[in-house]
C-alpha cells in the first residue's frame, strides 16, 4: 500500500462513504486511490472547488456526519476556502484534503507551488502536511477526528512523490504499525449537578422568561417545547435553529434580528431572565445589555459560554441531555403574561405576514414567494437559502415545519452557497425533498454547478428570487449609511434558458395569481428544476422594527440623489406594511 491508499483505508474506517471534489494533477495518488474503491466512496464531481467545500459543510450539517472534500495543489486548494471558513464559522465537521508540489522542490517559485498547510492554518482545528508513506495512517486518524470531536475543518495536504510513497517506507522506531485507531469515544457531554441546580434556582425566580435556541439545539425540540410551556418561555431562534421547534408552535416568535420578527425584538427588550441554548448567535445588539436581566447559557462548547453576553450560569453539555437533567428542577412559572403578550404579538405579526405573502400587486413581491412555496412544501423537506435578500424570504415568510431541516451560512453569511447547499443536503439525503432559496446575486456567482446537479440526476428544486440588482446591499447602503445605492444593479438573465441550456428543466414565475399553480407545477417536475421568481426590486426587506436613525438614513439616502428615489418612495407609500418609514 502506498500513503494514498492508507488514507482511503482510513477514510473507510471512519465510515466515510461520500468525497466532493475536482480532480487535478496535483492529487491524482489520492484519486487513483479512490477509483480503486469506487464502490465504497462516492466521488462527486464539482465545476468549482469552493461547491465542494460548501457541499462537504452541507453534509455535515444534515447528516452529522463528517464532511470531506479535496482538491488540488495551489489553486484547487485555495478555491477551498471560502467553503471551509463557512464551515469552520458554523461548526461543522469536515475535512479537506489538497495536494502539494513535490517535495524536493517544495517552495522554489515552481509551478502551482502553494504551501497550503501555511495557508489553512486559521481555518483548520487540525492542519498538517504528510511527511511520507509511513506518517499517513496516524495524521489521517488524528485529522479525522479533531474534526468530528472539535466540530471544525480539519486539512491534510499531501506532497505529490508522499502520495505515491509506501506505506511502509522510512518508518522511524517511534512510529509503531498501526498505533492509532478509528474508535469514535463519546463523552458524556452533560453539566455537573451543583451547575444544574444553581441554574434551576435563577430559572425558578425568573418572571419573564426568554429561550434563545440556536444549531446546538436541532435536536432537543420535545424538550425545549416543554421547557418553554414549563416557563413560560418564548423560543427565539436565530438563523440557524431555525428548524429546532415548528413556526405553528405557540411558544415560538419566530427569528431574531435584520431577518427577525417583532414580537421576537420586544421578548428580548423585555426579559427579565434569559436562557441561551446552543447558540453565540452574534448580533449582540439585539441581546439584553449586560445588567438588564440575568442570563443562562447552554452550550455544549465551553468556550462559547459567556461569549455574547455575561451569564450567571454556564451549563456546558448536550443541549438535549442538559435540558432533561434541568426539567425536574424546575417549577411551573405562574406568571404567564409575558408568554401571553408574545403570543399575542406573533398572532398580529402572522396576519402581517399573511397579507404581504397574499399581495397582488404587480410587480410580484419577493414575500409572495416565500408564502407560496412554503405552502408547498414537504413535512420532510430540506430548505436552504443563499445570503441575501433570499434570506429575509426564506427566513420570514417560509414557515419551518415539523420534520423539516433549514439551513443557511449562518456566521460566515457568505453569498453563494445555495445552490452547492443544496446539491450536498440532497446526495447526503436523497428521499428527501430539497429546495433552495437563492438569489440573482448568488446564484450566478457558482451556477456551473448546476450542471453537478443534472450530471448526478438530482431532483433539486432552485427558486432564484431575480430582481436584477444585488437589493440587500443595496438596502444597507442606504438604511444604514445614508447614501444613494452604488454599483448594485446586475445584469439580466433568463434562468428558465440557462436551465433548460444545460439539460434542466426551468418554470418562470412573474405573477402573483399564478404563483401557487406554477410552482406546483415545478415541484413535481423530475430531475433538477430552477424556478425563476421575477420581483419587485424596490421592495424593501427592512428590520422587523425600524429605528429613528434608519429612518432617517433612508431619508437622506433619498435626498442625496437616490437614482431610483421616485419609485422606492412610491413603493413604500403604497405598502401598508412595517417597513413604511
Amino acid at each position: 500500500m502506498n500513503a494514498s491508499d492508507v488514507l482511503v483505508e482510513r477514510l473507510l474506517a471512519w465510515g466515510v462513504d461520500t468525497i466532493f471534489g475536482l480532480p487535478g494533477d496535483g492529487i491524482n495518488g489520492v484519486m487513483e486511490a479512490l477509483r480503486k474503491v469506487k464502490d465504497k466512496i462516492r466521488f462527486i464531481h464539482v465545476r468549482h472547488e469552493e461547491s465542494a467545500a460548501f457541499m462537504a459543510c452541507a453534509y455535515a450539517k444534515f447528516t452529522g456526519r463528517l464532511g470531506v472534500c479535496l482538491a488540488t495543489s495551489g489553486p484547487g486548494g485555495i478555491h477551498l476556502l471560502n467553503g471551509l471558513y463557512d464551515a469552520k464559522m458554523d461548526q461543522q465537521p469536515v475535512l479537506a484534503i489538497t495536494g502539494m508540489q513535490f517535495n524536493d522542490v517544495a517552495g522554489t517559485f515552481q509551478q502551482q507551488d502553494v504551501e497550503l498547510d501555511k495557508l489553512f492554518i486559521d481555518v483548520a482545528c487540525y492542519n498538517n502536511r504528510v511527511m511520507s508513506g509511513a506518517h499517513m495512517e496516524s495524521v489521517a486518524d488524528l485529522a479525522i477526528r479533531s474534526a468530528i470531536e472539535k466540530r471544525g475543518v480539519s486539512h491534510i495536504t499531501i506532497p505529490i512523490d508522499v502520495q505515491q510513497q509506501p506505506a511502509k517506507a522510512e518508518k522511524s522506531q517511534r512510529n509503531v504499525a498501526h498505533h492509532s485507531s478509528s474508535v469514535h469515544a463519546i463523552s458524556g457531554n452533560v453539566p455537573p449537578p451543583g451547575d444544574l441546580k444553581a441554574a434551576a434556582k435563577v430559572l425558578n425566580d425568573g418572571k419573564r422568561i426568554a429561550i434563545l435556541a440556536g444549531q446546538g439545539a436541532l435536536h432537543a425540540t420535545d424538550e425545549l417545547l416543554e421547557l418553554a410551556e414549563l416557563l413560560a418561555a418564548p423560543i427565539i431562534k436565530p438563523l440557524l435553529g431555525k428548524g429546532c421547534v415548528p413556526d405553528d408552535s405557540p411558544y415560538t416568535t419566530g427569528g431574531i434580528g435584520l431577518l427577525g420578527t417583532a414580537p421576537s425584538e420586544e421578548a428580548l427588550e423585555d426579559c427579565d431572565t434569559l436562557l441561551m441554548i446552543g447558540t453565540s448567535y452574534p448580533y449582540i445588539e439585539y441581546l439584553p445589555k449586560p445588567g438588564d436581566c440575568r442570563c443562562l447559557q447552554i452550550d455544549a462548547n465551553a468556550q462559547r459560554i459567556g461569549l455574547r453576553t455575561p451569564v450567571e450560569v454556564g451549563l456546558v453539555g448536550d443541549s438535549k441531555k442538559t435540558i432533561q437533567m434541568l426539567l425536574p428542577l424546575l417549577s411551573r412559572n405562574g406568571h404567564r403574561r409575558f408568554l401571553e403578550k408574545a403570543q399575542k404579538g406573533m398572532k398580529s405579526w402572522n396576519e402581517l405576514i399573511e397579507k404581504e405573502g397574499n399581495s397582488t400587486a404587480m410587480p410580484m413581491k419577493p414575500q409572495v414567494v416565500g408564502w407560496e412555496l412554503s405552502k408547498r412544501t414537504k413535512e420532510n423537506a430540506i430548505i436552504v437559502s443563499d445570503s441575501g435578500t433570499n434570506t429575509t424570504v426564506w427566513a420570514r415568510y417560509m414557515q419551518a415545519k415539523r420534520g423539516q431541516m433549514h439551513s443557511c451560512s449562518g456566521n460566515l453569511a457568505t453569498m453563494a452557497c445555495g445552490l452547492p447547499y443544496a446539491i450536498g443536503a440532497q446526495i447526503a439525503c436523497p428521499d428527501r425533498q430539497v429546495i433552495g432559496v437563492v438569489g440573482d446575486g448568488g446564484f450566478t456567482m457558482l451556477m456551473g454547478e448546476i450542471i453537478t446537479a443534472v450530471a448526478y440526476k438530482l431532483p433539486i428544486k432552485i427558486v432564484v428570487i431575480k430582481n436584477n440588482t444585488l437589493s440587500q446591499i443595496k438596502w444597507e447602503q442606504m438604511v444604514f449609511e445614508g447614501n444613494p445605492e452604488y454599483q448594485c444593479d446586475l445584469l439580466p438573465i433568463d434562468f428558465v434558458a440557462l436551465a433548460q441550456a444545460v439539460g434542466a428543466r426551468g418554470v418562470r414565475i412573474d405573477d402573483p395569481k399564478t404563483a401557487g399553480a406554477k410552482f406546483d407545477e415545478a415541484l413535481a417536475m423530475e430531475g433538477p428544476v430552477i424556478i425563476e421568481a421575477v420581483v419587485d426590486q424596490f421592495t424593501a426587506m427592512l428590520p422587523p422594527k425600524i429605528t429613528a436613525d434608519q429612518a432617517i438614513k433612508f431619508s437622506e439616502a433619498l435626498a442625496k440623489g437616490e437614482p431610483n428615489r421616485l419609485k422606492i418612495a412610491l413603493t413604500a407609500a403604497k405598502d401598508t406594511v412595517r417597513q413604511v418609514v
